[in-house]
């Protein structure tokens, strides 16, 4: 017979796998003392077991249930729908991994209308008893039946404006009475069927509803986005009610041991009074900063001071704590490490080391590398904001900044997403269900809400800059537009958020880029003193060099030549190298190539300040670079002197049905060696002029596509020539290296032949991974989401390397090219440089560098530290 339910007292924060976090850390709270209300777990393998009974509750389990009922009732002298002293419970989720507001809570579960009179009389109370039902039924429908919320939130708001209310603590006993009659009515209409009034029913019903919220389509896309695994299952939490909204001396709220948008050690949250849990997070009150409370039950607010230090404490990490007080009595109802902004994760951790807490190798593994692409990117130009028309201020919920396109619905705003639009999602409230909205948008605004409300939460764990809580901003979803006072922004209409102050502005305002000073440098220097594998950048003009390096690039792992030849100025000049008949007329077009080229690499080099730099040689096929309108083509004509027809005709004869399989690459050197010595010319001077220059130059020559040796051998002497050449011109000594770039799967598999001629390998996994799997990257997209809605694959091969087939390949030709030449270079220069799991295989197979674009270089640089951290913790456990 297996365990499936734990009390809080048989529990601990290391048993979060079976527990949840939420479970795990309620156990943990209890054994250390805190003032945490009673109850149990049911665990997240009878979770993963439910959905193998075809999603039913089995006799075994509902038996442990039904104990550990018993016994909760016995602990607590109450019974679950007494008529004299009810019991009242909480059923919440509780998933291994945090995921904020994505699965399913119910409050005050066995209400029932003997419940609730009894609950009046026990509390002496009954405004509260009622408040408690109402809030019961409509969470219960929605939740667990399914009924859509704004049924409910109707009748509310009706009864609320008849009356001439502001607030949901304004409506009385009658009042609530006569909505808790009309709720039930909704609940029979909707389902043909009476509100449940066995408490013991209601509660299964809601076990399952929180079992089934796990495959939810909110928590799905939740864990693909946060690479949470499907197979976890969630835990159940069944815990005593307590209750914030009996009156003035009663009030829920969540804090922050520290700020988790800046990190600042001080106590960050917010509280309503005469509220529940739910008032807080859905933003239906505004409300009050937590350190407001201590003017309002000052012994309530230094006892939850105290227990935040012993939770920070006792945990070593920032907490995020949800704490309810029950007439002037504290309990504390969950904690778990708070999510924080990147810009906090570096701060607290920097902190923490110099506060003793945690040492560095703990403070590398707290920040997730992922995170930090939120502080490479532009915040607004100063100058730009002066003159910029604020039209409100709300609370500064997530930060950084942001402009684009309002929409009011979330799938409108996937849809703009998709058309290539920036997104803004401006909401009234956000709810769990906007969270694809929320990942497509650039930034989110919601009309109410404070800094923990499901807007700010989920937009700080994503890094999206958020403004909530926007008051004076009247959101008309229904007419698509929003109001602030006389000014009307309609949908597809710009606005710019700044998360950092709250504040919204009218149009598009221009960026600039952030400097990384302070803490993180301070961190990344702990990250560089830790990795072993070095970073380079994938860098095609001397601004992204000069970009890269200053994130921390050692140098470029790959320069493509031919993003140079699509400048202006020189497409006209490669246009007649490629239509060129006669070698004459192509030498010509590539002598007018050669000082720009020259120029470029020259630049490039000096901009590096004596790193490495791989330059690849021409690489697309040459019919990419011609032109596709008739007006081009007429003036290419006229430029070169020939008829419409024949630049049509040479134009039709570059075509091919696959180029991506066809004259590309080294293959055009074959046919056309001409080119390839022209650049190999130009690395060559320009290395020579930046050397000139004072900086120390050692090019590293890439030969792409290569698939066999002979290829590699051929070209090889022909650019080796024309470098000895210059060399011996210049009068200067140089060390160059010549490689090749493995992206034929044949080259991997005969990597130890290719080594004989090559001097280091760079795999360009993007087209290695097109090339083993079969799939053309520039389409794959339309068919790759299927595969992973549908788990075919668990994550799209062209963004994280596929470890077992691209992999396997990377890693037999590493061996095999290493057992001809043991100091061959090894590196990749695919994206898959800057994605954390890829870089961390790259690490355990022993590649020598790692290179991704610039703003993924501090990325690549943790993911490469903590690969180290993760193999040494391996090695210590074995």
């Amino acid at each position: 017979m297996g365990k499936f339910v734990y009390s809080f007292n048989e529990g601990s924060k290391e048993m979060k796998n079976l527990l949840g976090g939420k479970g795990a850390n309620l156990a943990e709270m209890t054994k250390i003392g805190l003032p945490v209300p009673p109850g149990f777990t049911i665990t997240t393998d009878a979770c993963n077991t439910y959905y193998t009974k075809d999603k039913k509750i089995w006799d075994e389990l509902l038996d442990q249930i039904m104990d550990n009922l018993s016994k909760l009732e016995k602990t607590l002298d109450k019974k679950l729908g007494d008529n004299e002293n009810p019991l009242l419970l909480s059923v919440r989720s509780g998933a291994v991994i945090s995921m904020p507001g994505m699965m399913d809570t119910i409050l005050n579960l066995g209400l029932n209308d003997i419940a609730v009179e009894a609950l009046s009389k026990k509390t002496n109370n009954e405004r509260f008893a009622y408040d408690s039902y109402r809030r019961f039924i409509q969470m219960f429908s929605d939740v667990v039946m399914g009924i859509q919320k704004y049924k409910f939130e109707r009748i509310l708001d009706n009864v609320k404006e008849s009356k001439g209310y502001k607030y949901d603590t304004e409506l009385t006993v009658d009042d609530l009475k006569e909505i808790v009659k009309e709720f039930k009515n909704i609940y029979k209409k909707e389902l043909r069927q009476e509100f449940p009034d066995n408490p013991k029913e209601q509660l299964i019903l809601a076990v399952k509803a929180v079992f089934d919220s796990w495959n939810n389509p909110r928590a799905d896309v939740y864990r693909k986005l946060n690479d949470i695994p499907h197979n976890l299952g969630t835990a159940v939490n069944i815990q005593s009610m307590v209750f914030g909204n009996m009156g003035k001396t009663s009030g829920t709220g969540v804090a922050f041991t520290r700020n988790p948008s800046t990190g600042e050690n001080i106590l960050f949250g917010e509280y309503l009074v005469d509220a529940q849990g739910e008032d807080v997070v859905a933003g239906i009150r505004t409300p009050e900063p937590i350190a407001s409370l201590k003017n309002i039950m000052p012994d309530i607010y230094n006892k939850f001071e105290n227990i935040t230090e012993i939770l920070e404490n006792h945990y070593k990490d920032m907490q995020d704590i949800e704490f309810t007080i029950e007439n002037e009595n504290l309990y504390i109802l969950q904690t778990r490490n708070g999510k924080r902004t990147a810009k906090a994760a570096i701060n607290i951790a920097v902190d923490m080391v110099n506060e003793k807490l945690i040492n560095k190798e703990e403070a590398i593994m707290r920040v997730d590398p992922k995170q930090l692409d939120q502080l490479l990117h532009p915040n607004f130009e100063e100058k730009a904001l002066k003159t910029a028309t604020l039209i409100s201020k709300g609370l500064p919920a997530s930060p950084g900044a942001a402009s684009g396109k309002v929409y009011f619905n979330a799938n409108d705003v996937v849809t703009a997403n998709e058309n290539g639009e920036k997104a803004i999602l401006v909401r009234l409230e956000t709810s769990p269900e906007d969270i694809e909205g929320m990942v497509s948008s650039e930034g989110i605004l919601t009309a109410r809400g404070g800094m923990t409300s499901h807007a700010a939460v989920v937009a700080r764990g994503m890094g999206k800059c958020c403004v909530a809580g926007c008051s004076d901003i009247k959101v008309h979803e229904d007419k698509k537009e929003l109001r602030v006072k006389d000014i009307v922004i309609k949908e597809g209409e710009y606005i710019s958020l700044d998360g950092s102050t709250g504040s919204v502005y009218i149009g598009n305002i221009p960026k600039h880029e952030v400097e990384l000073v302070g803490k993180f440098e301070e961190f990344m220097d702990w990250v560089d003193e830790i990795r072993v594998l070095k970073v380079r950048t994938n860098a095609d003009t001397p601004k992204d060099a000069k970009t890269a390096v200053k994130f921390g690039a050692e140098g470029i792992g790959l320069c493509r030549t031919e993003h140079m030849f699509f400048e202006e100025d020189r497409i006209p000049v490669v246009r007649k190298m490629i239509l060129s008949k006669t070698i004459d007329e192509r030498q010509e077009a590539l002598e007018k190539l050669l000082p720009m080229q020259r120029e470029d690499f020259a630049q490039i080099f000096e901009a590096m300040e004596g790193r490495e730099a791989t330059i690849r040689l021409l690489d697309p096929p040459l019919h990419e670079f011609l032109p596709k309108k008739e007006e081009d083509i007429k003036n290419l004509a006229d430029d070169m002197n020939i008829s419409y027809e024949d630049i049509e005709k040479r134009i039709e004869d570059l075509e091919e049905f696959n180029p991506m399989l066809g004259h590309r690459g080294c293959r055009l050197a074959v046919t056309y060696p001409e080119i390839y010595m022209m650049q190999a010319r130009a690395i060559m001077e320009g290395a020579i002029d930046a050397k000139n220059k004072g900086f120390d130059v050692s090019p590293e020559i890439m030969i792409p596509l290569i698939g066999d040796i002979n290829e590699l051998k051929y070209i090889k002497e022909f650019v080796v020539n024309v470098v000895e050449d210059v060399l011996k011109e210049s009068k200067i000594d140089m060390k160059y290296m010549v490689g090749t770039m493995i992206e034929v799967p044949r080259a991997a598999l005969t990597a130890d032949e290719i080594a004989k001629e090559a001097e280091f390998f760079s795999f360009g996994t993007n087209d290695l991974t097109q090339m083993t799997y079969g799939f053309s990257r520039d389409d794959a997209n339309k068919f790759l989401v299927e595969y992973e809605s549908k788990e075919l694959f668990e994550k799209d091969p062209f963004q994280v390397l596929d470890k077992n087939g691209v992999g396997k390949l990377v890693k037999m030709a590493s061996k095999l090219g290493r057992e001809t030449r043991k100091d061959i270079k090894l590196g990749i220069c695919g994206e898959h440089g800057g994605e954390p799991a890829s870089v961390e295989f790259c690490h355990d197979i022993g590649l020598n560098y790692v290179s991704c674009s610039p703003y993924r270089v501090p990325i690549a640089r943790l993911a490469a530290a903590q690969a180290v951290l993760k193999e040494k913790s391996q090695v210590s456990m074995a």
